[in-house]
């Protein structure tokens, strides 16, 4: 029985990242995978191809409605859904190609199978065609999560869709319903609308993006109308039933008020749920909280203490970026050292068009804590550079301490958003002041004024151009 240093179940962003730092920490380490290629539900069933295809659609979409405006004028714009999938398939395959590169180029052993934990030190990995089992020292748990439905609703794939399937159906829908507001749902509504899909999107609280800060919530709400789509809020789905090849969904308003849907496609995008089947946990003893999640301590250590799991697995934010985050503490912890990770400066980000991105706390929790705030807001359309490309909407949102002036929260909504907030998550990694920020030279003219702006209106009450 080959013996390991290290073992890694599950080759998403955590999983691959701390399969190659353990590797690179003198660790003979392997990385056992279930499906035959790597990079989990990020690289071929999420992150990636959903950007793809945002990227494409919104060049599209950009073509047809804002070209002219510019001056730049087609005499035939097509559109082939076909190519597009391909496109966004010829990309997942050159990322599956650079991590198998570097799994080879980092000496880390690629098991493909079900890993199932036997005992506290040994794997068993099953395929199609043969059984093994591996013993390690350290094992870490990093397989991630899968869709989770509603109760009494089944995916069917074929009509009832998870965002799995809604990345590669093969035609553009005429309507499509999407039940939850949040981000999936508004990235692959934003990818099917822009590709001329009517699209109408069912949330059961009184607001988008829920987990957001208001702001960014009421301004999305009013972009995405203005872009065509349809939100009903507060509305409680019963039923999705399939109909003479119509989906249909019946819901029900705060004052139980009925509402009737029919559409091609309902994507259910309402969240995600750990994903240990046939993982092992009750056979070696690993606790699970009350939603299925592997319980960990602030080393990230499950109950057994060679055991650690990490990502979407044990909750949280379900973020790519957290889980390498998490990836690299927990080799960091398995070395001896102490390394600190900081959850609330882990950005969250959503690729629609405007972007949003926020970091720290929100202004509701920031007044629920009774923390005094200084407030700067400072608007995209202000800016030379949004005036220059067309991207007027939305803004930048500073909080700062009223007394200490430290950055306690960012929050933007506007063109390049996602780029654009780890500015302020780094000023916050080091207790930067509002005024820190402010006094910083940014570049004229760019979208990064719009942080200098809201600095100094965080700071003193006025911003440089008002």
């Amino acid at each position: 029985m080959e013996t390991f240093d290290c073992a890694v179940i599950g080759s998403g962003p955590g999983g691959y990242v701390a399969a190659i730092l353990a590797s690179k920490a003198g660790m003979k380490t392997a990385l056992v995978e279930k499906y035959p290629v790597l990079g989990g539900t990020c690289l071929n069933v999420g992150c990636i191809p959903s950007k793809a295809l945002l990227d494409a659609a919104e060049k599209y979409y950009s073509a047809k409605n804002h070209a002219s405006k510019i001056g730049i004028e087609f005499s035939k714009l097509g559109l082939n859904w076909p190519k597009m999938l391909a496109f966004k398939n010829q990309v997942i395959d050159e990322n599956n190609k650079g991590l198998d590169f570097l799994m080879k180029k980092n000496k880390v052993t690629v098991f493909h199978g079900e890993g199932s934990l036997q005992t506290a030190n040994s794997i068993l990995i099953e395929n199609r065609t043969e059984k093994k089992q591996i013993e390690a020292k350290k094992i870490i748990l990093a397989t991630g999560s899968k869709p989770a439905s509603l109760p009494g609703v089944a995916f069917d794939k074929k009509v009832i869709l998870s965002s799995t399937e809604a990345l590669s159906i093969d035609e553009i829908p005429q309507k499509l319903l999407i039940i939850g507001g949040g981000v999936i749902g508004l990235e692959l509504g934003s990818v099917f609308k822009r590709l001329g899909a009517k699209v109408e999107v069912v949330e059961f609280f009184d607001r988008i993006l829920p987990n957001f800060d208001s702001g960014i919530s009421k301004e999305m709400l009013s972009i995405l109308k203005k872009q065509g789509l349809e939100f009903y809020l507060e509305h409680k789905v019963e039923s999705v039933v399939v109909k003479n090849n119509q989906v249909q969904l019946s819901a029900q308003d705060k004052d139980q008020n009925k509402l009737n849907l029919e559409a091609d496609y309902v994507l259910i995008a309402t969240g995600r749920k750990p994903y240990t089947k046939n993982l092992g946990l009750e056979k070696v003893g690993i606790k699970t909280d009350s939603k299925g999640f592997i319980v960990v301590d602030a080393e990230l250590k499950t109950n057994l203490p060679n055991i650690y799991a990490l990502g979407d697995v044990i909750g949280g934010l379900m973020l790519a970026h957290k889980a390498e985050e998490e990836a690299a503490y927990v080799v960091e912890v398995m070395q001896g050292q102490k390394p600190r990770i900081n959850h609330e400066l882990i950005p969250s980000v959503v690729y629609t068009w405007p972007e949003v991105a926020s970091v720290g706390k929100t202004e509701e929790e920031c007044k629920k804590m009774g923390l005094p705030l200084q407030v700067g807001q400072f608007p995209f359309k202000a800016l030379g550079r949004a005036r220059a490309s067309g991207d007027l909407e939305g803004w930048v949102k500073i909080l700062a301490h009223q007394t200490t002036d430290e950055i306690l929260g960012c929050h933007i909504v506007g063109a390049r958003a996602v780029d654009l907030i780890m500015e302020v998550a780094v000023a916050m990694t080091y207790k930067a002041s509002a005024e820190d920020v402010a006094r910083i030279c940014h570049p004229h003219p760019t979208f990064s004024e719009g942080i200098k702006e809201a600095s100094f209106g965080a700071w003193n009450k006025q911003y440089l151009h008002s």
